[in-house]
């Protein structure tokens, strides 16, 4: 058993106040529930960037990049208009 803990970093030029970041943070937070993870927003003051931390158990290193990959398929084709980066390490 592996632990996965990835960040997830947006850019989000059209986000104009911290409500309007809160509600694209939602949304794709509600997206990530169906992946059984753990999620915080770790987001600064800054409206226009935000961050969610995310952990989940994988049974192995090759099944957890997969979730990972998984992961930020589904975010890129559903939120196309945020530029996405990930960053992870397994123990």
């Amino acid at each position: 058993m592996v632990i996965l803990n990835g960040y997830i970093d947006m850019k989000l030029p059209f986000a104009s106040s911290l409500k309007g970041r809160r509600a694209v943070l939602n949304a794709i937070k509600e997206r990530l529930k169906k992946f059984n993870l753990s999620q915080l927003d770790i987001s600064g003051e800054y409206p226009k960037e935000a961050s969610i931390a995310v952990i989940f158990l994988s049974p192995g290193e090759k099944e957890a990049v997969q979730q990972l990959h998984k992961i930020e398929s589904l975010l890129e084709s559903s939120f196309p208009e945020v530029e996405f980066e990930m960053s992870y390490e397994i123990s």
